[in-house]
């Protein structure tokens, strides 16, 4: 039976980020001397009230997870988290409906960027800042970062840990999971502060710098001027805005065993490494031919727009220098693919993850084989790691639960009358926590606010799904979940 006490004590505890979260703003919102200082009282107020009622209902829960109840805290977390984060959207008017806000707000913790806005100048500095913040805390897990500073909050933190990760394979730093947390959210904010510092040496002001940094290394998207950063027309915010899109979608474990314990050799030789390096790498020379082919790009401009496109892309951010929606149809099909594939397990980055595609490929070269060789004995392996067979099954159970959600919202779109080609490139950016999207109607620069409010629901709903890698949401649904034991 769900320990409902346990659930209501932890979530309580929980809502304390992101009512820190919220006074940040408020502190911001007073500096700036601009109105919305009320909407996030509103909102502050609205999540201390919830935080003591759950704490109240829950005051002599244990604090021990079992896997079910680690599942279902997780789902929980992130739709309160942004019931209670709408509220200044619709308090301050930036967005008029919960609808609206609902989705701004689930795009900005699952670090998707689709935004419903059309005009983001016109929003307060604070809003802004609420709305990247949403992201760089999303960027690693709100519970992740919650056993960083209090490691002591759940017993049972792997489980939640696993059900909150991205990727099907985990590597820990340290025995304990709080020191793991600890060492990876400290490269997380070394890798902004430096991206922060750099944006602004390059012409940034200390608000758009900071701003940028943490959508950047959050793999967010999230912009604060229309433009986003095709706004500064600066390459060397360009090639800085690569080079921490990249690193952000580099598995932060392995960041760490490279710089911290000197390993670069397994930088070097990590199989998942190498496939991500080697689509972007032939993504973007396949893209600047095209560029430079059919739209008469100049050389260099040709591969930093093709460059940043394709790394904002496989790394699932979503910010852009260039309108990619007006290039050849030839460059959306190889978007497509980064976009499924999206970055490195253990990264802030979304999609399928490219150490499942190296696992899929591993897979279809030993049927190959076993064509001729059927008594061959060919385990799939990772790293030089075999990979079990359990692993290979929840592979294949993930790949098709993946393909047919995006393909049920794909059929949902098309009979609200969304074209095609945004169905599923929708789809696909949702299931990927990508934002952009590709199509006529609604281009990789434009906001969704034309989408029905069902449809913004439904997208809510897939964003959700795959920041928690489809399953921890899906087994929710399931008879066997609520069954009691």
């Amino acid at each position: 039976m769900i320990n409902w006490r346990l659930l209501s004590k932890i979530l309580g505890q929980l809502l304390g980020i992101e009512a820190v979260m919220l006074i940040v703003c408020i502190i911001m919102s007073l500096s700036y001397h601009e109105s919305d200082a009320v909407a996030f009282g509103w909102a502050l107020g609205a999540t201390l009230l919830t935080a003591l009622i759950l704490l109240w209902y829950g005051r002599d829960a244990s604090t021990f997870l079992n896997r079910r109840e680690a599942y279902l805290i997780v789902s929980l977390s992130w739709v309160v988290f942004s019931f209670l984060g709408s509220i200044p959207f619709m308090a301050s008017g930036s967005l008029t409906t919960l609808t609206d806000a609902y989705f701004e707000t689930m795009s900005g913790f699952t670090t998707t960027g689709a935004s419903l806005i059309d005009d983001v100048e016109r929003l307060p500095h604070a809003i802004l800042f609420w709305r990247s913040l949403t992201q760089w805390i999303g960027g690693l897990g709100i519970v992740f970062f919650t056993i960083a500073i209090i490691p002591s909050l759940v017993e049972g933190g792997v489980r939640v840990f696993s059900a909150e990760a991205t990727g099907p394979m985990r590597t820990k730093l340290h025995p304990r999971l709080s020191t793991t947390a600890k060492w990876i959210w400290g490269i997380y904010i070394f890798i902004t502060v430096v991206c922060a510092i750099l944006f602004w040496i390059e012409g940034m002001d200390a608000f758009d710098s900071v701003n940028y940094a943490m959508t950047v290394t959050a793999t967010g998207g999230f912009a604060t001027h229309n433009s986003s950063t095709g706004y500064f027309h600066n390459p060397y915010i360009d090639y800085t805005a690569i080079a921490f899109m990249f690193l952000s979608g580099v598995s932060f474990t392995l960041l760490y065993l490279t710089v911290f314990k000197g390993r670069v050799r397994q930088l070097i030789k990590n199989s998942e490494l190498r496939l991500f390096v080697f689509l972007v790498v032939s993504a973007t020379a396949f893209i600047m031919v095209v560029l430079m082919h059919s739209c008469h790009y100049r050389a260099e401009d040709a591969l930093r727009s093709s460059l940043f496109q394709v790394v904002s892309f496989a790394t699932t951010t979503g910010v852009f220098n260039d309108d990619a929606g007006q290039w050849p149809h030839i460059t959306w099909v190889v978007l497509s693919v980064l976009m499924f594939f999206g970055g490195c397990s253990g990264s802030t980055a979304g999609g399928f993850k490219c150490v499942r595609g190296v696992m899929v490929l591993g897979v279809i070269r030993n049927e190959l084989r076993r064509v001729l060789h059927p008594r061959a004995v060919l385990p799939v392996r990772v790293n030089k790691q075999p990979v079990p067979y359990s692993t290979q099954a929840t592979l294949l159970g993930y790949f098709a639960l993946y393909l047919l959600l995006c393909l049920v919202t794909y059929f949902i779109m098309i009979i609200t009358g969304v074209d095609s080609t945004n169905s599923i490139t929708i789809a696909l950016s949702c299931a990927s926590n990508v934002g952009p999207t590709l199509g006529l109607e609604i281009g990789p620069t434009m906001s969704w606010a034309m989408l029905p409010s069902m449809v913004k629901w439904l997208l809510s709903l897939l964003m959700l799904m795959g920041r928690l890698e489809i399953v921890s949401v899906v087994v929710l649904f399931t008879r066997s979940f609520w069954r009691d034991r």
